[in-house]
């Protein structure tokens, strides 16, 4: 090993031994991205934001391209040594905490923006071209170099190194070269400048300038999008990083001073390789130029066929698998050739649409989009303050929030339609993925921060006045021994639940003998599938009343409680049985109770009418915010009614011609009072009940009051009666139709 090398190990970027075919920190991250950083922008466009901006105008769209920058690269930093970052960069990082639909959604943009950097530097190293041969047309030199640039990266990613290693040692001199040339013995008499502080920005405002301007920082995420070819990611991604950009800002800060001091305002803007001029060694600046563009446009070549790689290596595009192949050296070679194909279009774009300046701001926008979600992920991972996020490299919550605002006020500043643009082209790509229901193979921070905002919540309304009647929604527990019955009334549950109820499954079963309920957790994500939120949890208990009495009096003692008891007749067992639970059900406060007859033939039968069967309300006939054993009864047909698109009757059986109007005029306000459809039917029929419920009109399903000391002869007779699916039910004294 050469000396050279040995102290480079010593400083922390040790090189990969050769039988190893991975980077290490110097090779893999911090050449790449200082040869990015240090390119187009750099030699072609510093000296025209100076003789726009003036000295302080440049030195301030430095330092605030810097600073999200920075933070960017902070936050990546401290991540990166907190997870294993794989294949992708930015895309195995945000994927991991907020998951592959974010992280493609990013990702997308992300590698559009690394294509389209390609056609950029390819532009930057025409114009250098054309310095020695003027002649030259711009076409035939796009085109000759970025089949150049092609066939050294898709030749392999070892062989692109080897001759950044060379480009960078060429950059270097040229920067020397810059700094002979600001000594006074260098230059002639008159040739030094007093640099104009403020500029007038004549070829466009400040925001334009530094949409123009910020790519040139953009260079982190060319040794980031390496990753996967990381000997150790954890380790080379701080290191390389931020030592770049450490290095890259003092290089800017210097030159903006120097380009003020050694030219006008007027040559900075008519001259865009006035670097070339003012150098001690023009040559060298130039071979600096030509190098540095030329590996920026490798680099960038190099970096986005990587992160389509990974997109398709989970799912995220289309025909993934073709993408996300590779050689047995582990090169990309199909994702190589789409992205040649993106950089073409670029390059036509850029022909036929204004050169560099065109293609720059929307570069600019992509990456501020793909800065903002690594800042992002970074302060909800501190924010959720989860024992899994402990950061080797721990940097303040300012940091990344800075970061993220920074992002959102200049994408803002620079273009807000194009802002809006970009915006939606990601929730686009995120609703596309969404659909896709991707399986990531990592485990992301979602639930945990979902948990954190509900624990917040909980925090918040312990400290509130209850609304029970305000915010009654079906949330039901239900205790079953199999999952035979629940899967016969599961269009029911359904019809009760959605759009905002629950379920939870209570799965009771003797000991050691779970298998009869081992579907429970298949049932529950059925439930979920369709839009109801629901759980399942098995309870071991020999003996099905004491295993529901246990379920009962633990859940609904918590925040989340359930609020309705659902039985489904006859199949939980002996009528002692039932009527047992609906007792001990009576007792408990806050939850009401729905037993369910489904009608073994019919069903549900067309899931259109519901009939509500009220009792007689004299001799006052007044109505109060709570009624008699009916909220629950009238708020489950609206609940029911909605979801099946049907129609309700109010049917109530008095005893004498003489209470008819009474009656009528009391279903009529109810009606009106619970704010019920104004199809919903009132139906009062004069005489005994049987006889009324036998001539009442067929329903689909009928819901009838359950006493607190339940007569089971009563509800048999009615299930024979009416021949149909029925349900009872008995308030828990929260619920509230009128409120």
């Amino acid at each position: 090993m050469s000396d050279f090398q040995g102290i480079l190990q010593q400083l922390g970027f040790g090189e990969q031994v050769e039988e190893n075919p991975k980077f290490g920190t110097f090779a893999g991250v911090f050449v790449p991205t200082v040869l990015t950083i240090l390119g187009a922008i750099m030699y072609l466009r510093l000296g025209w934001v100076v003789g726009n901006a003036g000295l302080l105008g440049a030195l301030l769209i430095i330092i605030l391209a810097h600073v999200i920058t920075v933070t960017t690269g902070l936050a990546v930093s401290s991540i990166s040594t907190n997870i294993r970052v794989g294949a992708g960069g930015a895309f195995s990082i945000i994927s991991q905490s907020l998951g592959l639909e974010v992280g493609g959604s990013i990702s997308v943009p992300l590698y559009l923006a690394q294509g389209i950097s390609t056609a950029l530097y390819i532009f930057a190293f025409a114009e250098g071209w054309q310095r020695i041969f003027p002649t030259h047309p711009t076409y035939a030199i796009v085109l000759t170099a970025f089949a150049i640039v092609f066939s050294i990266a898709f030749i392999s990613a070892r062989f692109a190194s080897r001759i950044q290693f060379l480009i960078l040692g060429i950059v270097g001199f040229s920067l020397f070269s810059i700094v002979l040339g600001s000594f006074p013995t260098a230059v002639q008499p008159g040739m030094v400048y007093e640099p104009v502080l403020i500029g007038s920005f004549p070829d466009g405002g400040f925001w334009f300038v530094f949409s123009v301007f910020f790519p040139a920082v953009t260079g982190i995420m060319a040794g980031i999008s390496l990753s996967g070819d990381l000997q150790n990611p954890r380790q080379s991604i701080p290191k390389g990083t931020m030592s770049a950009i450490a290095i890259t800002l003092l290089i800017y800060v210097a030159l903006a001073f120097w380009l003020a001091r050694v030219a006008t305002p007027d040559e900075l803007l008519q001259n865009s390789t006035v670097m070339v001029d003012k150098a001690y060694f023009s040559w060298a600046v130039l071979a600096g130029l030509l190098g540095a563009t030329f590996s920026s446009a490798l680099g960038s070549l190099l970096a986005a066929p990587r992160v389509m790689q990974a997109l398709g290596n989970h799912g995220v595009l289309p025909y993934g698998r073709f993408f996300a192949q590779e050689t047995d050296a582990g090169e990309p070679r199909h994702a190589m050739l789409a992205t040649a194909v993106i950089v073409l279009l670029a390059i036509g774009f850029a022909l036929f649409g204004g050169g560099l300046n065109a293609i720059a701001p929307l570069i600019t926008m992509f990456f501020l989009i793909t800065y903002f979600m690594l800042n992002a992920v970074v302060l909800i991972e501190q924010t959720l303050n989860m024992v899994s996020f402990r950061p080797t490299f721990a940097i303040r919550r300012i940091v990344p929030l800075i970061g993220m605002v920074g992002c959102l006020v200049v994408m803002v500043l620079i273009n807000p339609l194009f802002s809006l643009v970009a915006i939606i082209l990601a929730l686009f790509v995120y609703a596309y993925l969404i659909h896709r229901q991707l399986n990531a193979p990592w485990e992301d921070v979602r639930s945990g921060l979902f948990l954190s905002l509900a624990r917040w919540a909980v925090e918040r309304v312990s400290k509130l006045p209850t609304a029970t009647e305000r915010t009654w929604s079906p949330n039901i527990l239900a205790p079953v021994s199999s999952t035979k019955a629940l899967r016969g009334s599961y269009r029911f549950l359904t019809a009760m639940t959605l759009p905002k109820g629950s379920i939870h499954i209570i799965g009771i079963y003797p000991p050691e003998q779970p298998a009869q309920l081992a579907d429970v957790e298949t049932l529950a994500r059925a439930f979920l599938t369709d839009g109801v939120a629901a759980w399942a949890s098995l309870l071991e208990e020999n003996d099905f009343i004491d295993g529901t009495r246990a379920a009962m009096e633990v859940l609904t003692g918590g925040f989340f409680r359930p609020n309705l008891l659902y039985l489904p007749w006859p199949s939980i067992g002996s009528r002692e049985r039932v009527a047992w639970l609906l007792k001990r059900a009576a007792d408990l406060p806050h939850i009401g109770i729905a037993l369910f007859a489904q009608h073994p033939i019919v069903g549900l039968g067309q899931e259109q009418v519901i009939n509500v069967w009220m009792r007689e309300q004299g001799p006052d006939w007044r109505l109060g915010l709570r009624l008699a054993n009916l909220d629950l009864a009238v708020l489950m047909a609206y609940q029911i009614r909605q979801n099946w698109n049907g129609r309700i009757n109010l049917c109530m059986v008095v005893d004498e011609e003489a209470t008819r109007q009474a009656a009528q005029t009391f279903l009529e306000e109810l009606r009106n009072l619970a704010r019920l459809p104004s199809n919903t039917a009132i139906l009062v029929m004069v005489g005994e009940f049987w006889t009324a419920v036998s001539q009442a009109p067929a329903a689909d399903l009928s819901i009838l009051g359950l006493q607190s000391h339940p007569n089971l002869d009563f509800v048999e007779k009615v299930v024979k009666i009416m021949d149909a699916s029925c349900v009872f039910v008995r308030d828990s004294g929260d619920e509230s139709a009128l409120a």
